[in-house]
């Protein structure tokens, strides 16, 4: 018999289980494997402070999905942390976006309005609206609009606030994501670090509208993981309110959801009091430490301030499903961590290797050495 976060004690089998790393013994050693339920849909969230772990760990329960069946894991990367998959370890499928498109018509109407800031009863934000409803391109919607016998100033507000959205080049009719791009075995990294909050938020909530709705009306047979790293900045903007679906509602079609964010303070209280998993790693600012607090649940019976780990790595579990805590380490990675911090030292190897390499400090052919990556838990 194995313990499995989210499951309770059980024995392995036809379950799908993912391997994070090992429980940690009261004497500090290590014990047994920690196993996580990925059978079941779950809401779950990691924390952290930077360099401690947060981002590797979002990586290692990505690669773990990424070899599950039958799952469609998919990360939203607003930093460029994850792009490492795919390069370094043939056994994890993956698919990294460096781009990605959205649909347009993977947001609803409503999201629209929301998108480009006009309430659906005003006059441009009811055309935007009927404008969602049928058309499938953005020029297809504002020629819609164009057709109308509304007033002639409330055309041209709505077509100016959907002009807006398509400077942005996060939508494609052709070419865009919907939940069918997204519902394969491997796991979809999308690397959104060159966009601004509005496009980044405008990508996330067409990912996670459409892999909602696609389960919900049993358009795909793949259970849907969204991880999103960094939540806090989508919480903050026109994607919070399809992620909250999913916190909220995700369980009944089978659409499971991972936030990792370093900021547990400024992500709204639904997003700790829905998950199921908690995932610690250090905290020190004294307002994450409350939001941890507020949400300790009643079978705790210490403190969750005594609890938090200190070192790089290391894990305080709450598990909700058994109502259990626990404190583990985290795996090694298998793919590449790309989430370290740039340092002077990583400028001034990276200087003095081209020098070697070309002989001067022009352009040339680059022979410097590089640091191992994904050996250990380290900075997001």
């Amino acid at each position: 018999m194995q313990f499995i976060i989210g499951r309770g004690r059980e024995q392995l089998g036809e379950k799908p289980v993912g391997t994070l790393g090992r429980f940690r013994a009261l004497d500090g050693s290590s014990g047994a494997t920690l196993y996580l339920d990925l059978d079941g849909p779950h809401a779950a969230v990691v924390v952290g402070k930077r360099g401690y772990g947060k981002s590797y760990t979002l990586g290692v329960i990505a690669e773990e999905l990424a070899t599950a069946e039958p799952l469609a894991p998919v990360v939203v990367d607003p930093m460029g942390a994850f792009e490492g998959f795919g390069a370094t370890e043939p056994e994890i499928p993956a698919d990294v976006r460096a781009q990605p498109t959205v649909t347009p018509n993977s947001l609803t109407p409503q999201s629209w309005c929301a998108l480009v800031g006009l309430p659906p009863q005003s006059g441009a934000g009811s055309l935007v609206w009927q404008s969602a409803q049928e058309g499938s391109t953005l020029d297809g919607m504002c020629d819609l609009i164009r057709n109308t016998d509304a007033e002639r100033g409330d055309k041209r507000a709505a077509i100016n606030h959907l002009r807006m959205a398509d400077n942005w080049d996060v939508f494609d009719a052709a070419g865009g994501l919907d939940a069918e791009a997204l519902a394969g075995p491997e796991v979809s990294v999308l690397n959104l670090s060159g966009l601004a909050d509005e496009p980044m938020n405008a990508v996330v909530r067409g990912v996670a509208e459409s892999l909602y709705q696609a389960r919900v009306r049993g358009e795909i047979r793949r259970l849907p993981w969204l991880l999103v790293d960094e939540a806090h900045a989508f919480f903050d903007g026109v994607a919070q309110p399809a992620l909250e679906t999913i916190l909220t509602r995700g369980r009944a079609p089978g659409v499971s959801l991972v936030l990792a964010t370093q900021r547990p303070s400024v992500v709204p209280p639904v997003a700790l009091s829905q998950s199921d998993i908690l995932l610690s790693h250090r905290l020190t600012a004294e307002a994450d430490v409350e939001a941890l607090q507020t949400a300790q649940p009643t079978y705790m019976t210490d403190a969750i301030e005594g609890r938090l780990p200190s070192d790089t790595g290391e894990v305080l579990i709450v598990d909700d499903s058994t109502e259990s805590v626990h404190t583990a380490k985290i795996r090694q990675r298998r793919t590449a961590h790309e989430g370290d911090s740039a340092t002077a030292t990583d400028a001034s190897v990276s200087s003095e290797a081209q020098v070697d390499a070309t002989g001067s400090d022009g352009p040339g052919r680059l022979e410097a050495a590089t640091t191992e990556t994904g050996t250990c838990p380290g900075e997001d």
